[in-house]
């Protein structure tokens, strides 16, 4: 019989509490053009972006000492590491020419299979180690491991057993249908979240342009206007594309992924 004053279950919630307070951390500062108020330190120069990159491998830092305590074992730290390369090392074969990339799809599955945490902590890592392998260290770096640590986040929270497979054909097919649709919304949403990295200073003038303090309404209503214009072409390209890689290697990694979550521990 369980012990039920073991201090497990509030480990766990530090873990959880450790995640939402990272991810709410990571979304301030993806989106601080639509929160930075008039006359502001982040509305008159380019040191927001610079002090979220310091700030980032704190906050890492952070979550995986908590999730570590929350029940993460060597099995867990191991497969964390391994996806952690293999998303360096497949992400040079898209490199996002013409929207095409070829590394949120197991962001996608792993965050499925592993939970919430593991895939916040996974798009951290995938992003950060792809971007000293392929030289693509630069202010647009924390705002590309945030936005990825949010889809992995994301497909963690999708509805469902994530670590138990469908029983069913028919079980089966829909939890594709559904990981699917979430990488075409979670490819869009990333798109836009990167925008923000130098939408504030791309433009100074026009209808697209940023209006420092202007508002929440008003900017996202220019952010979304320069997605259109700009980007949509290449977040589309994603789309597609992680949807056909999940549709094409699902039900294997799938498969292979909850079978090393059987043997492996990660609360």
């Amino acid at each position: 019989m369980a012990d039920l004053r073991s201090p497990r279950p509030a480990v766990r919630r530090r873990g959880a509490a450790a995640v939402a307070l990272a991810a709410a951390f990571g979304l301030v500062a993806t989106a601080w053009p639509l929160l930075a108020a008039p006359g502001g330190a982040l509305t008159e120069s380019t040191s927001g972006p610079w002090l979220f990159a310091l700030l980032l491998p704190v906050v890492t830092a952070v979550v995986l000492v908590q999730l570590s305590e929350g029940g993460m074992d060597a099995r867990a730290v191991a497969m964390l590491g391994v996806l952690s390369a293999v998303v360096a090392a497949v992400r040079p074969f898209g490199a996002g020419a013409a929207g095409v990339e070829t590394v949120f799809f197991l962001i996608i599955l792993a965050g499925r299979v592993f939970g919430p945490g593991f895939g916040f902590v996974l798009g951290n890592t995938g992003l950060f180690a792809s971007a000293l392998l392929t030289g693509g260290v630069g202010p647009w770096m924390p705002y590309q491991m945030f936005a990825a640590a949010f889809v992995g986040l994301g497909a963690g929270l999708l509805p469902g057993p994530g670590a138990a497979a469908p029983r069913t054909r028919r079980g089966r097919f829909a939890e594709l249908a559904m990981l699917a649709s979430y990488a075409v919304v979670a490819s869009l949403a990333f798109g836009l979240l990167l925008n923000m990295s130098f939408w504030p200073f791309a433009i100074t003038q026009g209808s697209l342009a940023y209006v420092p303090g202007g508002g929440l309404g008003e900017n996202l209503s220019r952010l979304l206007a320069y997605s259109l214009a700009t980007s949509l072409g290449w977040d589309l390209g994603r789309a597609v594309t992680t949807a056909l890689l999940i549709a094409l290697t699902g039900p294997i990694l799938l498969r292979l992924m909850r079978r090393t979550a059987r043997r492996a521990q990660w609360n």
